[in-house]
């Protein structure tokens, strides 16, 4: 492939914006491509190269780059109408009614801009709440660029995981192994009446794809309920994306006390919420005593746009489709696997997928699950599945980043550009995108 208009663009962009990219993992080596237009799955480059596009804007275009007609007409209505008026609009109230009657734990929201956005307001919700400062988080969980959750360590010994962020920030933070109900029982145990929340990812969806262990939620629930905490699912990536337009609350039957949104629920423009019981979500100003504003809150374009995307999967097989997609992606790369790298272990559920490029294979690569790991204890891969962060980074995590992504893309298909983030399918994309990836995929491995 030629990409002689992607490298001038880059050098350019080394000029004026640190590493020529807005958002580091967009920095793909040894140069990203940069994309001229979308076409349905695919992205068309500064070159004219044609790639199927799994990245999919890491998440939010469940419809691929082709918004559904109603999507469309609402967004061009909306921005016709003026771009935006600091004053309320009734699609701010039509987008909060559809999404408290579709997800469990929703009775009422507040609109935000971007996925941290949402979750930097939870934490300080949840703290004004409760009155109390520390709050538990996952080790290898991402919850955006904000300073209370870019913290490693474990809990007595945190630390920010980037430079920029004061050592004090990390007091009140405990991280602690996702899947690991007992550690979680003895953060509990240590600092429960000093929690406010447990902030989760349904499933660790930016290292990799780690589903949770059976009755792991169960326990945070319980947890939270006995220490009076909250339960904070961060469906920024799972929402309306896993278990349809209940999202993945729905799916595992736990309900949080808080959830926070991004991506899908802005239909593709910049975006968060924070959804949650109307008792708690009241506790935002004006009508309670937590701080939270924005300028572009509730966007008017953004929230018609949001709107008519879960409006257009309500009524259609949005899900039926995509869904199907993902199981046939997961399937044919369980299938190549087992053939060419059965060290490797498949992940992924209904319309995410990712190949972790784990280092140990099990006694029989057939035994194993054949449409992405579920954490089954009668599956023969089960003690060496990843399970936590740490597992993920364990992979040869460079192999993926320097050699693979290189080879997929040579090859015509987008993939995220690293080991963690993960990958998805959407309505746009076809029986023939599937074969295409699969047949890349047996070319590459």
């Amino acid at each position: 492939m030629n990409h002689e208009r992607s490298r001038e663009l880059y050098d350019r962009a080394l000029s004026v914006m640190p590493g020529g990219v807005n958002s580091s993992v967009r920095a793909n080596m040894p140069h990203p491509f940069f994309i001229e237009r979308g076409d349905g799955g695919h992205v068309i480059d500064a070159d004219g190269n044609r790639y199927i596009d799994w990245v999919m804007g890491y998440g939010p275009l469940l419809y691929g780059h082709d918004m559904p007609e109603p999507v469309e007409a609402a967004v061009q209505s909306h921005a016709s109408a003026g771009p935006m008026y600091g004053a309320p609009t009734g699609i701010e109230v039509e987008h909060a009614e559809f999404v408290a009657r579709h997800v469990p734990s929703v009775e009422s929201i507040r609109f935000v801009n971007s996925g941290t956005e949402a979750t930097v307001s939870a934490v300080r919700l949840a703290r004004g709440y409760t009155g109390r400062d520390k709050v538990v988080v996952m080790q290898g969980g991402y919850h955006g660029a904000q300073e209370s959750t870019l913290v490693e360590g474990e809990p007595g010994d945190a630390h920010p995981s980037t430079a920029g962020i004061p050592e004090s920030f990390a007091e009140h933070t405990l991280p602690i192994p996702f899947n690991d109900p007992e550690a979680a029982a003895e953060v509990f145990e240590e600092h429960g009446d000093d929690i406010a929340a447990v902030l989760v990812e349904p499933i660790l969806a930016n290292m990799g794809i780690v589903m949770p262990v059976d009755g792991y939620h169960e326990t945070l629930r319980d947890l939270c309920d006995d220490h009076g905490s909250l339960l904070i699912f961060d469906e920024v990536i799972t929402g309306f994306r896993v278990g349809g337009l209940g999202c993945a609350q729905s799916k595992f039957g736990v309900t949080p006390d808080v959830t926070t949104f991004g991506k899908i629920i802005g239909g593709g423009f910049p975006v968060g919420a924070i959804g949650g019981q109307a008792e708690i979500i009241e506790h935002f100003t004006p009508a309670g005593d937590v701080f939270q504003s924005g300028t572009f809150s509730g966007h008017p374009v953004t929230m018609a746009a949001g709107h008519e995307y879960l409006k257009y999967a309500a009524e259609n097989d949005v899900y039926e489709h995509v869904n199907r997609l993902g199981r046939k992606l997961r399937e044919g790369i369980t299938e190549i696997c087992a053939e060419r790298a059965p060290e490797y272990t498949v992940v992924g559920t209904d319309s995410m997928f990712k190949t972790i490029f784990t280092r140990d294979a099990p006694d029989d690569p057939s035994e194993c699950c054949p449409a992405g790991c579920r954490q089954d204890p009668d599956c023969g891969r089960f003690e060496t599945c990843p399970k936590t962060g740490a597992d993920v980074a364990a992979a040869e995590t460079d192999r993926w980043e320097r050699v693979f992504w290189q080879e997929m893309t040579d090859r015509g298909v987008f993939l995220t550009a690293n080991q963690f983030e993960c990958q998805f399918t959407s309505y746009a994309h076809t029986e023939e995108d599937v074969e295409r990836t699969l047949e890349a995929y047996r070319e590459a491995l």
